[in-house]
């Protein structure tokens, strides 16, 4: 009776899993989204009973300056494989600007807890080995969500062991002491991060999506540059309206039309004994321009 119980309880579970693994209609960009959704509700759940607490904990036990300080230091370190991204990708000024903020924050910031290169007005960069291959035709592959690290993609999962080794974190010596360093980089993480998964919770209906589309269209401005500035296709084939094309004609009506109110208006007799008045216009408002007599408009 109770394997019979136990047995039950199994298929239970499975067909939980099942239910949750099986999509109709999976996108193009996320063909194994059963698979997928699955691994998210795991993660989900991890985060919720331990990493999150964990980050609360943190953030209630320890100072603010002493956050920022342990954020600053992972940064800094963070600064040497985004370099070598840059000069990967021949951006030779931004590799040479992280290289300089890793040297400024390094020596005055006393090993990276101060970021002092970002008060010398040094921008700070983000790129990655994922961001270097597709800048040379490498595709993303299809969206992953991994155990315990989140949402990926085939083409940033294998640039995960280039980032490694490149990291700084990594050659640190004892192993137990490296570890414990990603450890607290990953809580520190989840600390700043607080306050936007509680928007995420009171904003998403389906939190998948929201993060799977998140994360993609942010992959993609990186590797634009942050130069893609198109707008969403609604597929509305309408051209926009051209304001500046005004017709001769309507113009020199309206123009006229203007001209001869004003002249109107400037022939009207003004009470006995009192110079006409100035006309005065609020600072508010905004004087039209003289051609054709009306204002011109321009989308920019």
């Amino acid at each position: 009776m109770q394997n019979k119980g136990i047995r039950t309880g199994v298929l239970v579970l499975a067909m939980s899993l099942a239910g949750c693994s099986t999509v109709q209609t999976p996108i193009k960009a996320d063909p194994i989204e059963g698979f997928n959704r699955t691994m998210f509700t795991v993660n989900d759940k991890i985060d919720q009973y331990a990493l999150k607490p964990v980050a609360e904990g943190y953030v209630w036990l320890t100072p603010e300056p002493v956050r920022d300080s342990v954020t600053n230091f992972f940064s800094n370190a963070g600064d040497v494989y985004i370099a070598a991204n840059n000069l990967l990708q021949l951006k030779i000024a931004d590799g040479v600007g992280d290289i300089m903020r890793v040297v400024i924050n390094t020596i005055f910031g006393v090993g990276g807890l101060f970021d002092v290169a970002t008060l010398a007005k040094l921008p700070k960069h983000d790129n990655d080995l994922g961001l270097t291959l597709g800048h040379y035709g490498v595709p993303a592959g299809p969206y992953l969500v991994l155990p315990l690290m989140g949402p990926s993609t085939v083409r940033d999962t294998v640039s995960m062991v280039g980032d490694y080794f490149v990291n700084p974190l990594s050659y640190v010596k004892p192993d137990a002491a490296s570890w414990g360093l990603y450890g607290l980089n990953v809580i520190d993480m989840r600390a700043n991060l607080l306050s936007a998964g509680d928007v995420l919770e009171g904003a998403a209906l389906d939190k998948y999506s929201f993060v799977r589309n998140a994360y993609l269209q942010r992959r993609k401005y990186l590797l634009s540059d942050g130069k893609s500035a198109a707008l969403p296709d609604y597929g509305d084939d309408t051209p926009p309206p051209k304001y500046e094309d005004v017709d001769e004609t309507d113009a020199a009506a309206s123009g006229a039309a203007a001209a001869a109110s004003a002249g109107r208006k400037a022939s009207a007799p003004t009470s006995a004994g009192s110079a006409p008045q100035p006309t005065t216009v609020p600072a508010s408002q905004m004087i039209p321009p003289t051609l054709f007599g009306h204002p011109s408009f321009k989308l920019r």
